[in-house]
């Protein structure tokens, strides 16, 4: 049983230094994608694709079980300028795996596949379904990626509709990997741009003329640097809102502006929605709000569930994660779970442990035998 193991600790390794050896930026996934499919043939296992998605499932899916997905991504931000190292040549030194995507997400990737081709075979037998999704455009919030994925009508086919609401099971959740100490990040912060309109009336500033929309700017920008939301998750903190850009369309220095806008950066706990937000703002607020996308909303698992409970039997501790994920765009239950540390995340001469692949592939594989078993239906 070591020696197998270790088999598959080296197979993980081999399969993620392939990945980072291709550059696979969000929307240029191809070639990985490509890669990811001859794994998959070459390990006997049926995998599809659908756009640069990838993706398996176990034997006999029923429409009426309980599901779990395993889901991480693929793409790649593009390197920064302060790398020192080839970011494309997946070198191990002192235990460290470089290259760029090897920490965000590709241990996580490697590590949930592993898991998924030891247990893809018997998940059935203990009535759950098990699906394996290489997806893409993570890294930029993509519509391309796992939204896509699980909207395409041949992906619901093959799943038998388990993820469609109308079906969804109870206990039905996933697995999204990505860099958490190997930490289960429960609860996730929404992220909502909003683009801010004052106006005015222009008018020649020798003059005097006109209604600076600067000024009128300036009142709400002070509000959104001062004000201070009820709610206080315990798992997120409050909710943050940062004024990131200001701007006017007249670059004249002696025109008073008609128009000034600015950009919001708004994270979002738990405790609230969306919904909820913009309207305490525009309570507040005399600009107008445009936010640009509503798609990525806060998430939170919720603590009694089986996934959750699986951990805590395995003495996982949990958080909540102030960084946003695909997580935010799984419409059920999702926990966040992978080795790597997201501090490392998007740096120059990123890199993994060796050994957190290989306490990532115990972790998963011990967590879905707890779920599996404990969970039978």
């Amino acid at each position: 049983m070591h020696s197998d193991r270790q088999q598959v600790y080296q197979k993980s390794i081999n399969l993620l230094q392939s990945l980072i050896a291709i550059p696979s930026f969000s929307k240029e996934e191809q070639g990985t994608a490509d890669c990811l499919l001859a794994f998959f043939k070459q390990e006997g296992i049926k995998a599809y694709r659908q756009g640069n998605n990838v993706y398996a499932t176990s034997h006999n899916i029923c429409a009426k079980a309980p599901t779990l997905l395993l889901n991480s991504h693929h793409d790649t931000v593009r390197p920064n300028v302060q790398y020192t190292r080839d970011p494309f040549f997946p070198a191990i030194e002192d235990g460290r795996l470089y290259g760029l995507g090897s920490n965000d997400a590709g241990a996580s990737l490697v590590s949930l596949i592993a898991a998924f081709c030891q247990l893809y075979k018997n998940a059935d037998q203990w009535g759950w379904n098990l699906i394996l999704a290489a997806t893409a455009e993570e890294e930029i919030s993509g519509t391309g990626g796992i939204e896509s994925l699980l909207s395409d009508p041949e992906f619901i086919d093959r799943t038998q509709g388990c993820f469609l609401p109308t079906q969804l099971n109870p206990k039905t959740a996933a697995i999204v990997g990505e860099p958490t100490l190997l930490q289960m990040a429960v609860a996730e912060r929404g992220l909502l741009v909003l683009d801010v309109y004052a106006t005015g009336k222009a008018g020649h500033a020798a003059r005097e003329e006109g209604d600076n929309a600067i000024y009128h700017a300036l009142k709400d920008i002070e509000w959104f640097r001062n004000y201070r939301f009820n709610k206080v998750s315990p798992l997120l903190g409050p909710n943050k809102m940062s004024v990131t850009v200001i701007e006017t369309t007249n670059k004249a220095h002696n025109q008073v502006p008609s128009e000034c806008h600015f950009v919001v950066d708004t994270r979002i706990n738990e405790c609230y929605s969306f919904e909820e937000v913009l309207a305490e703002i525009r309570q507040h607020t005399n600009s107008q709000l445009q936010p640009r996308s509503t798609r990525l909303r806060p998430t939170m698992i919720p603590l009694d569930h089986p996934l959750v409970q699986a951990g805590q039997s395995l003495g996982l501790p949990h958080y909540g994660s102030p960084t946003t994920s695909d997580k935010a765009l799984i419409p059920f239950a999702a926990l966040k779970l992978g080795p790597g540390d997201s501090a490392r995340s998007h740096s120059a001469d990123e890199f993994v442990y060796t050994e957190e692949i290989e306490k990532g592939i115990d972790l998963y594989i011990d967590l879905m035998n707890v779920l599996f078993t404990s969970n039978a239906v």
